[in-house]
């Protein structure tokens, strides 16, 4: 088949982009063929149809947001947004008609675009389009409005739930958790298929190799130093906070905290907090994603590591989050054999942790019990390897991309029955 993939953005190592790739890799390995549109093109991506409006950071689409659920949100202007809303639907409906007509595609893929109201004509009109053409579309749904509160005060809430998602009787939806799977069955009448992030674990994980031995020399850290990695971006429903107080009470010498994403996704007032907590913790808290880029190249004279580069050092992942749609940092932390650190978040209890997994668990707050394990476990490296290992048997069972590709073939199958 022809599969026409459609989102804001699929450039860079976000959750919704770094999945893509995997759908890819196995879609392909399927025999199917793959075409990619967005408002944010690069990587595996690039040659795609780029079409501006669709970035959710655009000068329109923001303005948009800002009306919707911003500061200049009024009931009273809410009929004008929503005409000024559609007036805009049909300026990117003859762009992405002519990326399904001109490529031919036999089924759509929509990643999270019909499910977090980011860019608002996007939703409406991909909505329109799919109607018009009839044509067999998967929905892949990673964060709802609902489940994001800047969401929940709204001025149009009779859109939102016209397109976001969509009630079509040509998409087949899918949502990456339990919890998202029941709320929108409960929410509107909708019924999913859950397919979990996944990971590919029949590649065993990259050594460490000439480009990236130098990687802790270059973030300033010697033998004895501790390496603890939070490999997510700067927002509030990271609970970093939670790995700052972890740090300050290790209690050992030479512990360092590095994040690797940027500050800037919702403004750096949290990032500027986080340092003050830090500060006054005495914790050594450094923002290195101007060292990470989504592959290795080079840049103003010194290097660019991948993601990947920076877990084989680490010797303590912490994934403190209170909210994840599903969590690939966490799959990538199993992948490396790496101790980690985890807060209980709700998809974590109801999808993961019963499994089987062998982590050290927060439940919201940095407890003793949690100190005391990690700094146990920190000077048992045999016992962590005991760990680990039972830890990538499970990845491998429940979230690989053959379990990916079971479920893409029941849904494909689906279409054509």
């Amino acid at each position: 088949m022809r599969i026409g993939v459609i989102s804001t953005r699929l450039n860079g190592t976000d959750g919704v982009s770094l999945e893509v790739e995997k759908w890819a890799i196995v879609l392909k390995r399927m025999g199917h063929e793959i075409f990619y549109c967005a408002g944010e093109l690069g990587g595996y991506t690039a040659g795609g149809t780029l079409i501006p409006q669709l970035h959710f950071d655009h000068q329109s689409i923001m303005n948009f947001s800002h009306r919707a659920f911003g500061d200049g949100r009024s009931q009273a202007d809410a009929a004008k947004l929503v005409d000024d809303i559609y007036d805009t639907a049909d300026e990117i409906r003859g762009p992405l008609r002519e990326f399904i007509r001109s490529n031919r595609l036999d089924l759509l893929v929509v990643e999270n675009a019909l499910t977090i109201p980011m860019n608002l004509p996007l939703g409406i009109t991909l909505t329109g389009l799919i109607a018009e053409l009839g044509i067999n579309t998967i929905a892949h749904h990673h964060d709802f409005y609902w489940e994001r509160q800047r969401y929940q005060s709204n001025a149009i809430l009779d859109l939102l739930d016209t397109a976001f998602p969509a009630k079509l009787p040509t998409i087949q939806h899918v949502t990456i958790n339990s919890i998202a799977q029941n709320r929108l069955r409960e929410r509107r009448g909708i019924e999913s298929l859950v397919i979990p992030n996944v990971h590919d674990f029949a590649t065993p994980p990259p050594p460490i190799d000439d480009y990236t031995r130098d990687f802790r020399d270059v973030l300033g850290l010697g033998d004895d130093d501790l390496f603890i990695l939070q490999p997510t971006r700067v927002i509030q429903r990271k609970g970093i906070e939670m790995a700052i107080e972890l740090v300050n009470r290790l209690e050992m010498p030479n512990k360092h905290l590095y994040i690797t994403h940027r500050a800037t996704d919702e403004g750096l007032e949290y990032w500027q907090w986080l340092k003050r907590e830090a500060g006054v913790m005495k914790v050594n808290l450094k923002l290195i994603d101007h060292l990470i880029g989504t592959e290795r190249t080079m840049s103003q004279g010194h290097k660019i590591y991948s993601l990947w580069d920076a877990y084989p050092h680490a010797d303590l992942v912490t994934y403190p989050s209170i909210y994840e749609g599903f969590g690939n940092a966490l799959l990538e932390s199993i992948y490396f054999h790496r101790l980690t650190v985890i807060n209980r978040y709700p998809v974590y209890n109801a999808d993961i942790g019963p499994l089987g997994f062998d982590f050290i668990e927060l439940d919201g707050f940095v407890d003793d019990q949690a100190i005391d394990k990690t700094k146990e476990l920190l000077q048992a490296p045999d016992v962590v390897k005991e760990m680990a290992e039972r830890n990538y048997a499970l990845g491998q069972e429940y979230f690989s991309l053959e379990v990916l590709e079971k479920k893409l073939s029941e849904i494909i199958a689906s279409f054509s029955s």
